[in-house]
């Protein structure tokens, strides 16, 4: 080899980017050929040298009969060749092998299998004999079974899957070098970061002077992310952020056996009860409680429903895709077998996996879901436009449209602004396809995008946390999370100023109203689907109760122009049926009538959601709930657990009882990284 041969082997070699590992498996390389050169040297010389180093007898080695210089030029050329080439082609290989499959890829049995005796069933090469095979030849010689790149077992190629899912297996590392990913985040299996869950920041509602403010408006709240996000911190032996607690939210998790209209003309029957707040001595708590009716099986109407599923490599943990897929099995139990499903799938770029496929194909569907896998940036704006094209496409105006978007929320490529995203979502609602989100995993968890989303896109917002999370929203709670049956629900409380001097709204802070929104029918509100319950809980201050806030010196209070004195408040309840968009009216008064003279009379309903009521306020501080403590809280909740059959309220006990040692922030550990995986042989000698 000349001067010439290894600068032309050289120029087309493209270093790849620095990477430790790498470096250190290729020194580890070249010093094998350097000592492979040193001992062909010795054969050929029949010397053994003894003082001296390798590098020194490498560049000084003298014969007796033939030379007096140096060692030949094509030793010195041949092993420098050999290093450097190595060097190059070792770090290009490991980069590239690393940045081509994703871990949940190079771990899967039915994709990869590992060769468990390298000893018994050698690498072969037709070119190269196995003896005089260089170390950067055989470098290369990995030995993979079952990869193809043929996407047909999916349903067929997809159409508009682009770059990762379209290009063969050995040419991704070229678009998913792109990712803020390196090679080693890549390769491990349980990556998971710390702290960087995002959460709406807002202020706890204070209390308001009813002579000043009087009438207090709210969007109804049906999602329930933040009560699961919560059991999973407190599981975890933390207490989670304040921001993440939501109190309706809380409240809103279980079901309760309120009052059914009496006919399906009003979608809901508002149910009222007044019974003192059992933390404040002379406060009264107000609970409103509305269900909407359910709908038989018979009559549930078909599903279009799009899956826009999160692919990206911040999805590679056991709590995200994994359970994303074993959720959605469950959801397809639920479905008939003449509803359709299409499945859409986003990282870094947006692509149709599985275009609108009846349930009575579940086998193919099911195999889409199965063939999935996390790598690459999130394209969270591209995959919800062709969700919704597909959408549009199969629209059923008889029927449920519904986008199903499942993320752990880290929507960083494309449109990531918030309001951006919020304006296309809300347009898009007004053509009749709702979306709802289910969030997973933690750490990188943007709950606020999703909060969002769902708000302006007539759905729910969920975390799934468990696959027994995934059995309760999507399998017992199907008909409410699929099938509206009213929306744009709007409540507003007036209260009397005769009787009440002040009130406090118990959560609902980021579902807040101005007053005049409550008759502006242009105005969105929440949406409530079948068998859902809804309850609000306001703590009042009666005339004659001890006082948080004095009269103010300048202003008198105002006279009301009738008695009412048997009147706390008065209740209005606005709702649109989904083929209207005139809203509906109802009312009614919160009287002495409906109140009951303690707690310990109320019904269970009444006394569990208190509990719950109370927890939440605990976790944010416990501002206004004065010496009532966790302990208080599992009182109260054992007392009204009621019938339990899938034991959510006794979870809810135990979840109270850990509260009370978890610390209060999450430790911001270093991440431990696990071995790296070896689903693959490297054989030289």
């Amino acid at each position: 080899m000349d001067d010439q041969e290894l600068i032309k082997i050289l120029s087309n070699v493209k270093a790849p980017p620095a990477d430790d590992n790498a470096r250190k498996r290729s020194l580890n390389l070249a010093m094998t050929e350097f000592e492979a050169t040193g001992k062909e040297i010795n054969k050929k010389n029949k010397k053994n040298f003894q003082g001296y180093s390798f590098l020194v007898r490498l560049m000084s080695i003298v014969t007796k009969d033939k030379r007096n210089k140096t060692m030949k030029k094509s030793y010195i050329y041949g092993g420098l060749a050999t290093a450097m080439v190595v060097v190059l082609v070792a770090g290009v290989s490991l980069q590239q092998f690393t940045r081509d499959f994703s871990p949940a890829e190079l771990l899967s049995r039915d994709q990869i299998r590992p060769v468990s005796n390298v000893s018994e069933e050698p690498i072969k090469n037709k070119d190269v004999e196995a003896e005089n095979v260089s170390p950067a030849t055989k470098l290369q010689q990995i030995k993979f079974e079952g990869l193809g790149t043929d996407s047909s077992s999916i349903g067929g190629t997809p159409k508009n899957l682009k770059m990762a899912e379209m290009q063969p297996r050995a040419q991704r590392h070229k678009m998913i070098s792109s990712s803020p990913m390196n090679a080693d985040d890549s390769m491990q299996q349980h990556y998971r970061d710390v702290g960087r869950d995002k959460f709406e920041d807002f202020e706890e509602n204070p209390i308001k002077l009813v002579s000043q403010e009087p009438v207090s408006t709210f969007s109804v709240d049906v999602d329930t992310s933040s009560y699961s996000f919560m059991r999973r911190q407190i599981n975890n032996g933390v207490l989670p952020q304040k921001d993440s607690v939501r109190i309706e939210e809380m409240i809103n998790y279980f079901d309760y056996d309120y009052e059914l209209p009496e006919t399906r003309a009003e979608p809901f029957k508002p149910n009222v009860t007044v019974v003192p707040s059992p933390w404040a001595d002379g406060r009264k708590l107000v609970h409103i409680g509305i269900k909407g009716y359910d709908i038989d099986k018979v009559d549930k109407p078909r599903s279009n429903l799009v899956f826009l599923l999160d692919v990206s490599g911040s999805m590679n943990a056991p709590d995200k895709l994994p359970l994303l897929k074993n959720s959605f099995r469950l959801l397809l139990d639920t479905l008939e077998p003449e509803d359709t499903v299409a499945v859409v799938v986003y990282a870094g770029a947006a692509g149709i996996v599985l275009e609108p496929t009846q349930v009575s194909e579940k086998s193919k569907i099911l195999n889409a879901l199965e063939n999935l896998s996390a790598g690459g940036s999130t394209a969270g704006a591209e995959g919800i436009r062709q969700a919704y094209r597909l959408a549009e496409e199969n629209f059923d105006k008889d029927g449920v449209n519904r986008i199903i978007l499942a993320t752990d929320g880290d929507f960083n490529v494309g449109i990531s602004s918030r309001e951006e995203l919020k304006d296309f979502v809300e347009r898009k609602r007004k053509t009749g396809i709702f979306l709802s989100i289910l969030g997973f995993g933690q750490g990188n968890l943007n709950d606020h995008m999703m909060q969002t989303l769902s708000q302006n896109g007539n759905g729910i917002a969920a975390y799934i946390d468990t696959l027994s999370e995934a059995r309760k929203v999507l399998v017992e709670e199907a008909s409410s999370t699929l099938f509206p049956i009213a929306k744009d629900v709007k409540i507003q409380v007036e209260f009397n100023p005769k009787s009440v001097d002040e009130y406090r709204l118990l959560g609902y802070e980021t579902r807040a109203l101005k007053r005049e929104d409550f008759n502006n029918d242009a105005v969105d509100a929440g949406d409530i689907g079948a068998g859902h319950t809804v309850t609000a809980i306001y703590e009042i201050t009666p005339k004659g109760a001890k006082r948080l806030i004095d009269d103010s010196r300048y202003v008198k209070e105002s006279k009301p122009t009738s008695d009412f004195s048997d009147e706390y408040a008065f209740l209005k309840i606005r709702y649109k049926n989904l083929d209207e968009n005139k809203s509906n009216l109802i009312t009614t008064p919160i009287t002495t009538a409906n109140e009951v003279a303690s707690i310990d009379q109320a019904g269970e309903d009444i006394r569990f959601a208190t509990s719950v009521a109370a927890f939440g306020q605990l976790l944010k501080g416990g501002k206004y709930t004065g010496d009532f403590t966790y302990d208080d809280v599992v009182d109260l909740a054992n007392s009204s657990k009621g019938n339990d059959p899938f034991g959510y309220r006794s979870e809810f006990v135990n979840l109270v009882r850990l509260a009370k040692s978890s610390a209060a922030m999450q430790k911001s550990a270093p991440v431990r990284r696990p071995p790296r995986p070896t689903p693959y042989t490297i054989q030289y000698e």
